[in-house]
């Protein structure tokens, strides 16, 4: 038995061998390129703190900083048929489906909830791109109408922010169908008086562009979103033309009349908070966790006698 072998270099080996840093802790801006690291990315909202770049965020992150103490409840969805076509291409459906779920920590491609902001009461819903690209299936269809039936019956604004490539392939027709039913769940909402406000963060394209993103009563955009049916890649070579500066960008969109406003993803939520008390006849929001005082008129002293 070799002692220095089998025992004094493992020794040495263990001391100086590198340690593995995990994958998950570094994210590269996909617009300036830079390092951010995970704890402080998550902190500014997923948000580039260099370029101000608008990276993807979860739908569960964004509620946990869009409502009052991170504090929502989950409004319950019907579950579809799970393989209505029996699709298969390079995968099965039901593969692609385990496969979205187990990298993303959800069932589905939308989260619907209910929750308070700025102690204002609201039904929010959200699409997740990194879930098959957030396409529009029947699951994200329900989705809506539970949304829109559960703001109906509580008497609250529904807000939601779209984040989809378009329809879903694999439900094929069964996708297209989405377009008019969540249109009809809109009007619901309209029918009711109630407020719907959209914010379309990127990208928001396809069918879903083409429904219920551009139904809403308030469009809200996050910086450079991509908004738009047709990509401008699929229209160029089409029109074999150039395309403007920023074409199908928030900031375009807005320029044209699409869009009421462009909003930084830090102050979204005091803005939707603003304007859903306007709309909805409330007094102004306090910037306070304790209700604003009420300030009583002076009284002027009685005059003293001489």
């Amino acid at each position: 038995m070799n002692w220095i072998t089998n025992y004094v270099r493992p020794r040495i080996n263990s001391l100086f061998s590198r340690r593995e840093v995990p994958e998950n802790l570094w994210t590269k801006c996909p617009e300036c390129g830079t390092m951010l690291f995970h704890r402080e990315l998550s902190d500014n909202l997923n948000v580039c703190t260099n370029c101000d770049h608008h990276l993807a965020i979860s739908p569960r992150d964004r509620f946990t900083a869009l409502f009052d103490g991170g504090a929502f409840l989950e409004v319950k969805v019907p579950e579809p048929i799970a393989d209505p076509l029996q699709f298969r291409d390079q995968k099965k459906y039901p593969d692609r489906m385990k496969a979205a779920q187990k990298s993303t920590g959800e069932k589905e491609a939308m989260l619907v909830a209910e929750g308070e902001i700025g102690r204002t009461p609201i039904i929010a819903a959200a699409q997740d791109f990194s879930f098959m690209g957030g396409s529009m299936g029947m699951y994200v269809g329900n989705a809506i109408i539970a949304a829109a039936e559960r703001a109906v019956k509580t008497k609250r604004p529904l807000v939601l922010f779209s984040a989809a490539g378009g329809a879903r392939m694999q439900e094929g027709i069964l996708s297209l169908m989405q377009m008019p039913r969540t249109t009809v769940a809109v009007e619901m909402l309209k029918e009711a008086g109630l407020p719907y406000i959209v914010v379309l963060t990127h990208p928001t394209t396809g069918g879903v562009t083409a429904s219920y993103a551009m139904l809403g009563d308030i469009q809200i955009a996050e910086p450079n979103a991509l908004i738009c049916f047709a990509g401008p890649r699929v229209i160029e070579q089409t029109i074999r033309e150039k395309l403007p500066e920023g074409f199908q960008r928030a900031e375009y969109l807005l320029e044209h009349g699409m869009l009421d406003r462009v909003t930084h993803r830090k102050k979204l939520r005091d803005e939707l908070v603003s304007i859903l008390r306007m709309v909805g006849g409330m007094p102004a929001p306090t910037r306070a966790d304790l209700p604003a005082p009420v300030i009583e008129p002076i009284q002027p002293e009685p005059a003293q006698a001489v």
